[in-house]
């Protein structure tokens, strides 16, 4: 509408409509009314979508009493010169500057990740280096160092650890974060096969995984979305899955392909090459039939092969179901050579002839429109927690976040293509584990521990196996309200710290001296330079009445 006033009133004067030009401000004016009502009967009706799709201001004791005595709020912001970190805790909140840059960050995640993704493609000299080299030990705990050294005293007694990433640390699931450097050598994958016990060197590595449940949410003020806001009565069937799709390759092992130009007849995919374009994946039927075994699930609500569709999503009742679980590809926007403006989407089986209804890719839009009322939605699929392809977007794929806006509170996404497997083994063993009592984290923590110290298949061990998966939303549904008052923010100096040895980058932390305004200065850096992400954060606490 503005362009279009604008175009209008930068006509030469001979061919100006002052008719024209009143229409189209009493349009803009109507617009822009109807949608300051319709924002407010969002936040009114919808709190928790309001919430979501345009965070406001958490005051910091607002934050406190919405975690439990044994949970912290970590949360990072990464600018071009330093990075930001504020840690919080139901009674005390500490703000710190690291001096490690946005360019040692990404090196450093770089190095990991080049030894985690076993979705690189074959033949290329990446997976040869995937398979040939050992795990990066020093750039796994020169980031730990780098990160968390600073805020550590304050992390003792948590078990529950609640992160909100930034820049390059969205690529990077912290589980395979080293506390402590490697006290053996440990083998590359490809070693695993020749000397299976050398497995047992990666179970002993001190992993923050160990250490910590750990959740992650896609800003600040999610937590009040996903806490105070949530609704507390789940739906009444324990689960529903769609999973192996009829599609024409066949194959079997990681999951996620390359798509070209999909969408470049038109909105509607072309149906033909979404179904030509992946392999079938006939062992997650496997998958989901444990979960559902493991939730006393009745078989009837597994949608598999042919039943697994679009319309079929669609159509269904989902708020019914307390769990929901897609074990499919995932195809992420601008994904390879898909140079466009593409939804990320879930790959179902595909009609003979796509339609607006079915086209075989259940799309972030498309998602954002059901209605779930779910506990926990699974998406056993590759890439689901990467990047959505949008400058500054969050490390959620816009797929997640439809979850979300849909109605789930809890996501179990993943940040690389999945070994089938591990796949399988990771999930079941989490429902196992909450069967007994354990959060959602601590059943996901609880099952990589078991999955890295498996001994029938040695491979396990690797973090390229058991880190892809990550809680994302609630990780704690046993959370209770910090019983006293809490504390201002300070701005303490950062504990000593003593360097593991990298090539890349050399990072410390910078003491800050306890002077007020010194967190005002900060917080403005954050909010200028981050979407919304750290928005209000440490907004001060209105003053007693």
């Amino acid at each position: 509408m503005d362009g279009l006033l604008i175009r209008e009133v930068s006509k030469p004067p001979a061919q100006r409509t002052p008719q024209s030009e009143q229409r189209l401000r009493d349009e803009q004016v109507l617009l822009t009314r109807q949608i300051t009502e319709l924002d407010a009967r969002l936040a009114r009706e919808f709190p928790q979508f309001a919430e979501l799709s345009s965070p406001q201001p958490l005051a910091l004791d607002a934050a406190q009493k919405l975690l439990g005595e044994d949970e912290a709020l970590v949360a990072f912001l990464v600018s071009q010169n330093e990075t930001f970190v504020w840690a919080v805790r139901s009674k005390e909140a500490l703000f710190q500057r690291l001096a490690i840059k946005r360019s040692e960050l990404e090196v450093l995640v770089k190095r990991l990740r080049a030894q985690l993704d076993l979705g690189i493609p074959e033949g290329t000299p990446e997976r040869g280096a995937l398979f040939s080299r050992p795990y990066d030990a020093a750039a796994a705990h020169e980031l730990y160092v780098a990160l968390f050294s600073g805020i550590e005293p304050m992390l003792v007694g948590v078990r529950h650890l609640i992160l909100v990433p930034d820049g390059p640390l969205q690529s990077l699931p912290f589980g395979v974060l080293m506390t402590a450097p490697a006290q053996k050598p440990l083998p590359s994958i490809a070693q695993l096969k020749e000397l299976p016990a050398a497995g047992l060197n990666y179970a002993e590595v001190a992993w923050l995984i160990k250490r910590y449940a750990i959740t992650v949410l896609p800003a600040v003020s999610s937590l009040r979305a996903l806490r105070a806001f949530a609704r507390t009565n789940p739906g009444s069937e324990p689960f529903v899955g769609f999973g192996d799709p009829v599609l024409g390759r066949s194959g079997q092992g990681s999951r996620g392909a390359t798509l070209n130009a999909l969408f470049s007849r038109g909105p509607v995919a072309d149906a033909r090459e979404v179904r030509e374009a992946f392999s079938r994946l006939p062992e997650t039927a496997d998958e989901l039939r444990a979960i559902a075994a493991t939730l006393k699930a009745s078989r009837e609500n597994l949608y598999l092969g042919p039943a697994a569709t679009e319309a079929r999503v669609k159509s269904m009742d989902l708020s019914r179901f307390r769990n929901v679980a897609f074990a499919t590809h995932g195809l992420m926007a601008n994904e390879g050579e898909l140079k466009r403006t593409a939804e990320p989407a879930l790959v179902l089986t595909p009609p003979e002839q796509g339609t607006a209804l079915d086209d075989g890719l259940l799309t972030a839009g498309e998602i954002a429109q059901l209605k779930l009322n779910a506990d926990w939605v699974i998406l056993s699929a590759c890439n689901t927690a990467a990047s959505d392809g949008t400058p500054g977007a969050e490390g959620l794929s816009g797929l997640a976040k439809a979850f979300f806006y849909a109605g789930a509170r809890s996501l179990l996404v993943s940040h690389w293509s999945v070994s089938s497997d591990a796949s399988t083994a990771l999930t079941t063993r989490m429902f196992e584990e909450a069967a007994k009592g354990a959060s959602k984290a601590e059943a996901m923590q609880r099952s990589i521990l078991a999955l890295m110290r498996r001994q029938d298949d040695p491979f396990f061990a690797h973090p390229a196996f058991w880190a892809p998966f990550i809680v994302v939303g609630e990780g704690n549904g046993g959370w209770a309200s910090a019983a006293s008052q809490p504390r201002p923010v300070t701005v303490a100096p950062a504990a000593p710290q003593t360097r593991a040895p990298a090539p890349e980058s050399a990072s410390s932390t910078k003491t800050e001296p306890a002077k007020p305004d010194v967190v005002e200065d900060a917080v403005n850096k954050a909010v200028e330079g981050v979407k919304g992400f750290f928005k209000g954060f440490l907004k001060p606490s209105p003053a007693p009445q």
